[in-house]
């Protein structure tokens, strides 16, 4: 119910990295203070009265990735720059004075797809929405995908559910976005093992260099049954649209048709954590200050997974194969393929899945999914990033021990030097977490919002 003026003295909030003042009375223009927020990362001010133009100002702040600004009455041109690179029109909608390039949205309900489904206009909308790629990357044109937005009956609800539409995605057709797949088939020998750089149980990952220089990472989809392939390849599609952050993977764009099913992601260079732990000089690279970071990072994405999304997502496969490191070791989660979103008031019952060694106990047995399933692989996976491989049976062994008779010592990397005091005990306290999220009884784990909160005060000085 906060209404008036945005007080500009937030910009003095230099560390924040989260503003959410949605579903306010919020009047009068977006500060240009906001300019000051360096470590912001998502900025929500949907659903309020905030009028005037958007500052440009935002568009160079360094680290935000997701930004919502529907239903106000801005006006204006939207900004062109980082910030708003990946703006979708359901993050703009409302205001009836924008204007500008907002993913390339072009209305197609007369189409001949729309015919050929029939579909009903009085309740859905077909679009055809083009994902936005980087730099020159995007003059070589974009995959296109038809997505069903079904009709939302409460202008002010928060839960948006977005459905691909299932069958052929028709993802592409435009010239350019035909020059680009041919060119990644092309580019890979026509998906050569020479050019894959990961597996996975359903998919291999490719690396496709472009004409333009710029490389990109391309996930295949297996010849597996329609059904499940459909399945799989959706489930990923929906996650990685509905969600943005800085330690989740960028989804560029993807297509189906008889030949393949693809999806092109940004490509980050060090490849996985797995490979990285399992090369020792690499693994002596990783110190325990990227280490620290690694865990901070993932332990944030799957706050926001969580806590933050409109439908809770799970993503039922954390592993360190599933975490992907760039150039300044930044972890990124990927591989969607498996992720469940929860729906309130349901059972959400489902099949078995993740990798073996990180799916939690009680999943085996119930097939219930929720949120703790994901805390659970994350203990597992913390514990790996510190021991330098997996904990196999010293989970066993650290849960039915009093935490006093464990000796740190036996719990870290032995590849690495031994800890200052203050890396120690940071360590001892991210431990202590890892070991409540491994509890048996799932109800007696620690959220992933709580986790979240408590990396962000261990962090140590430079």
């Amino acid at each position: 119910m906060l209404s008036q003026k945005i007080p500009p003295q937030i910009g003095k909030l230099t560390q924040l990295s989260e503003l959410d003042l949605s579903q306010d009375f919020f009047i009068g223009e977006i500060p240009s203070e906001l300019q000051s927020l360096q470590s912001l990362g998502m900025l929500d001010l949907s659903h309020n009265n905030l009028s005037g133009l958007i500052p440009k100002t935002l568009a160079a702040l360094p680290g935000l990735c997701h930004i919502n600004l529907s239903f106000n009455n801005l006006e204006g041109p939207i900004p062109s720059g980082r910030a708003f690179a990946n703006l979708t029109l359901e993050e703009v909608k409302g205001n009836k004075g924008l204007c500008g390039n907002i993913t390339g949205l072009q209305a197609c309900e007369s189409s001949p797809l729309s015919k050929k489904h029939g579909m009903n206009k009085r309740k859905e909308l077909v679009l055809v929405i083009v994902l936005p790629l980087l730099g020159s990357f995007m003059r070589l044109g974009a995959f296109f995908g038809v997505l069903r937005l079904h009709d939302q009956r409460k202008r002010n609800s928060r839960a948006e559910v977005m459905e691909v539409k299932m069958g052929n995605l028709f993802a592409i057709c435009a010239h350019d976005a035909k020059a680009l797949y041919k060119e990644i088939v092309r580019s890979t020998e026509e998906f050569s093992e020479i050019f894959c750089i990961g597996k996975g149980g359903y998919g291999s990952v490719y690396r496709a260099q472009l004409p333009s220089g710029d490389v990109v990472a391309v996930k295949r989809l297996h010849n597996m049954p329609n059904v499940a392939k459909d399945r799989n390849f959706l489930n990923e599609i929906r996650a990685l649209t509905e969600i943005k952050h800085r330690n989740i993977v960028k989804l560029f764009g993807f297509c189906s048709n008889a030949q393949h099913s693809i999806l092109v992601y940004e490509h980050l260079e060090r490849g996985s954590l797995a490979k990285i732990l399992s090369i020792e000089e690499e693994a002596k690279v990783l110190d325990w200050q990227k280490r620290l970071k690694i865990i901070k990072g993932i332990a944030h994405a799957l706050s926001y997974m969580h806590h933050d999304c409109s439908l809770v997502i799970v993503h039922r496969d954390i592993s360190s194969k599933n975490i992907l490191l760039d150039p300044e070791y930044e972890a990124h989660i990927s591989d969607f393929g498996t992720s469940k979103f929860l729906k309130k008031d349901s059972s959400n019952w489902s099949s078995l899945a993740g990798t073996y060694g990180y799916v939690a106990p009680e999943f085996a047995y119930t097939m219930k999914v929720d949120e703790k399933c994901d805390v659970y692989s994350f203990g597992v996976l913390t514990m790996e990033v510190i021991k330098g491989k997996h904990p196999g049976d010293l989970i066993a062994n650290l849960m039915s021990s009093n935490p006093e008779d464990i000796e740190l010592k036996d719990l870290l990397d032995q590849r690495l030097l031994y800890p200052n005091q203050e890396i120690e005990k940071i360590l001892m306290s991210i431990l202590k977490l890892a070991r409540e999220c491994l509890h048996a009884d799932p109800q007696c784990r620690p959220t992933m919002l709580l986790i979240s909160r408590s990396m962000s005060a261990c962090e140590p000085s430079k």
